[in-house]
């Protein structure tokens, strides 16, 4: 099943800055295939529902291995029967 979605992925007592796991963050995003679009706030997705859920779990296993201990990550997703869901499609 196609969808789109937004994730926002929060590292937790990583410091100030959290460049470096948004860097991660978005490298597994890449390697799972999906369109992603970076903003300034989280992330867009497009593709397979499964493939987003996958590249979430991923997300965490990743930050977690490099030694963010705490993560909330907030997630929307949107399917539809109509027709198939895409990020170009939600603008005007």
């Amino acid at each position: 099943m196609k969808a789109t979605a937004e994730v926002q992925v929060i590292p937790i007592g990583s410091g100030v800055s959290v460049r470096e796991e948004v860097r991660r963050a978005h490298l597994v995003l890449e390697e799972a295939g999906l369109n992603a679009q970076l903003h300034a706030n989280g992330t867009n997705l497009e593709g397979e529902l499964d493939d987003i859920f996958a590249a979430i779990t991923r997300i965490h296993e990743t930050l977690h291995a490099a030694g963010t201990a705490r993560i909330a990550t907030f997630i929307k997703v949107a399917t539809r029967t109509d027709k198939e869901p895409s990020l170009a499609g939600k603008l005007f």
